[in-house]
């Protein structure tokens, strides 16, 4: 037998009277005597199944558990009161797989655990609707960004995630042992982007992940998460750049709207794209803080609570949820982003923050041999560490930026999430590592 010919979400009003197979998990089951109900789910949705008169299928619903995997084969009829408006009589059921009882996770939405819990079983976790939408969501955004970034002749590429030396200097990388030498786990994939650019590719991107050995216990930080990563050439400045994410960002969120009406719906999700997003500059945005009575000194990067009320000032006098903050210090920047030459106390360093929270980082990058040389000597970086990169901008590299969009935290602050790990499909904090 066929194991599926549709999925619940594609039986209508045409198949009426016609005989379809089925296949999923046990949402529920209901016992009234004579008459026995199944809600079978998919990845689309849920139909009901319906037994009556038939000792062979009643003698196989008396051995099921919720969350057994079944195939089911009958004939659609119209019932209003079911889920999708359809019910299935069957004539066949096969049992694919037996689930235990009881469930180590409850199944039933209405039933809440821990996201702790959730998270030790998350395949089964995974396969409550709300989570399905949460990842729908994110697939689509995905798609709609590589859509956009075609459209603008961008090549796909994909860069090394394992890195011979420390990409931006610091303690916050993983180690690995990589034969007889030890190497490192990359903090971002920007550095062979440039190398990319530097080989003539002029417009890439790269999906994937990242890592920081960072000693964060925060909803919105973990040590492994995945970018869509972005970089462009003969740009004329950053502003190149903020223009080519906004363009991106709005894209992909127009299209959201239409193609996941249902999943928005699910989390009470509004989407509002401004028609320009509102760039902040250093150094007034000390003096913005200061008016919102938060005092940050001169040189210093921005707190979790100044982009927080940065996002407030910005909602209430530009009516927008994102903004871009520009020409960050360059005391708190890597040796690579471009100074503002007649103003090098900053840098052509760029975030796109979304409802208080920094989504992406970017900017210029500094495509001057001299300059890159002179940055990393500022940096107190050694130069035979950075050499592998370096040398190739002695060689003609055009001026080029880009950006890191954070995947997950764009997700969790569109559906309005408490923790960015419910946006993760596996997460790996301080804590996790399985499953």
């Amino acid at each position: 037998m066929t194991l599926r010919t549709h999925y619940s979400s594609q039986i209508s009003e045409k198949d009426d009277n016609k005989k379809v197979v089925v296949a999923g998990w046990i949402q529920k089951l209901r016992d009234l005597g004579k008459i026995k109900f199944i809600v079978l789910r998919d990845r689309d949705g849920e139909i009901q199944i319906t037994i009556k008169d038939s000792e062979e299928l009643a003698k196989i619903y008396a051995r099921l558990v919720r969350e057994s995997v079944i195939s089911v084969a009958g004939i659609v009829k119209k019932n209003s009161s079911a889920p999708g408006g359809r019910e299935i009589f069957p004539d066949k059921i096969i049992v694919l797989s037996q689930a235990e009882s009881p469930l180590p996770l409850e199944t039933d939405a209405h039933i809440q655990s821990s996201l702790d819990k959730r998270l030790d079983f998350r395949p089964i976790d995974l396969r409550l609707p709300r989570n399905r939408a949460i990842f729908k969501v994110q697939s689509t955004l995905i798609q709609e960004m590589q859509a956009f970034l075609k459209s603008r002749d961008f090549m796909q590429i994909f860069t090394p995630c394992i890195m011979g030396v420390t990409s931006e200097g610091g303690a916050e990388v993983f180690p690995v042992v990589y034969f007889d030498k030890e190497a490192f786990l990359r903090q971002d994939p920007q550095l062979h982007r440039q190398l990319s650019i530097a080989g003539g590719l002029e417009k890439v991107y790269d999906i994937g992940p990242a890592w920081r050995a960072e000693q964060s216990h925060t909803t919105k930080h973990m040590c492994e998460h995945r970018v869509m990563a972005v970089e462009t050439s003969f740009i004329e400045n950053e502003y190149d750049v903020m223009e080519l994410q906004e363009s991106l960002v709005s894209y992909a969120m127009e299209k959201l709207k239409k193609d996941c009406p249902a999943e928005l719906e699910m989390f009470n999700a509004t989407i509002e794209i401004p028609r320009k997003f509102p760039v902040l500059e250093f150094p007034k945005i000390y003096d913005i803080l200061k008016e919102l009575g938060e005092k940050l000194p001169r040189g210093e990067d921005l707190t979790t609570a100044a982009e927080k009320n940065l996002g407030e000032y910005v909602k209430e006098k530009y009516k927008s949820d994102f903004f871009f903050v520009n020409r960050f210090p360059f005391a708190v920047k890597p040796f690579y982003v471009m100074r503002v030459d007649d103003e090098p106390e900053w840098a052509r360093s760029t975030d796109l923050i979304f409802r208080g929270i920094e989504m992406s980082s970017g900017g210029q990058r500094e495509h001057r041999y001299n300059k890159i040389i002179e940055q990393a000597k500022i940096k107190k970086m050694k130069l035979e560490s950075i050499n592998w990169f370096a040398d190739f901008f002695r060689y003609g590299v055009p001026p080029h930026g880009g950006f890191a969009l954070g995947i997950e935290r764009l997700t969790m602050q569109i559906l309005g999430l408490e923790n960015v790990r419910e946006a993760t499909l596996f997460p790996r904090d301080t804590e996790r590592l399985v499953p």
